[in-house]
This record gives C-alpha cells, structure tokens and sequence, in this order.
C-alpha cells in the first residue's frame, strides 16, 4: 500500500495467461454503479451487463462484473 506501480504483481508466466495491469481502487461509491444498475435492468436473459463509458477527450472504457470477467479469463486458459 502506498507504493508506485501495479497493484497485483505477475511473474512472466502469469502474465502471460493474464495480460492485464491492474490498479484497485475501493471508495464508498462510484457513479458507474449506477450505469451498471441501467444495464442490469435492460440485459436480456442469457446476456451479460456491460457499460462502456467515455470521458471527455478520454479513451472509451468497457466495465463487466469482475466474476464474469475472471470466468472469461478462465475459460480462455482451458483453451
């Protein structure tokens, strides 16, 4: 904590299964919950929430739920 760099430190065999840097972040709330709830509540049955967001000037970001998106890692390593 309170140290520069990644927050989840991978050997090269990892990151190799894994190619993502990861930052955590934890705050009482994050408005893109709320975007999360809309695409919640018009997901189809058998369909996944997803949200892409757009800042200002900033790259497009996609959001998933972190479960889904360790089951799509998971199922990529079991190809």
């Amino acid at each position: 904590m309170g140290s520069g760099g990644e927050d989840i430190m991978l050997s090269p065999l990892a990151r190799k299964c894994f190619p993502f840097s990861v930052e955590c972040k934890s705050y009482k709330s994050f408005a893109i919950y709320g975007v999360m709830e809309q695409a919640k509540a018009n997901c189809p049955k058998g369909s996944e929430p997803l949200a892409i967001i757009k800042g200002d000037r900033k790259q497009p970001l996609a959001v998933l739920n972190a479960e889904y998106f360790f089951k799509l890692i998971k199922a990529r390593a079991n190809e």
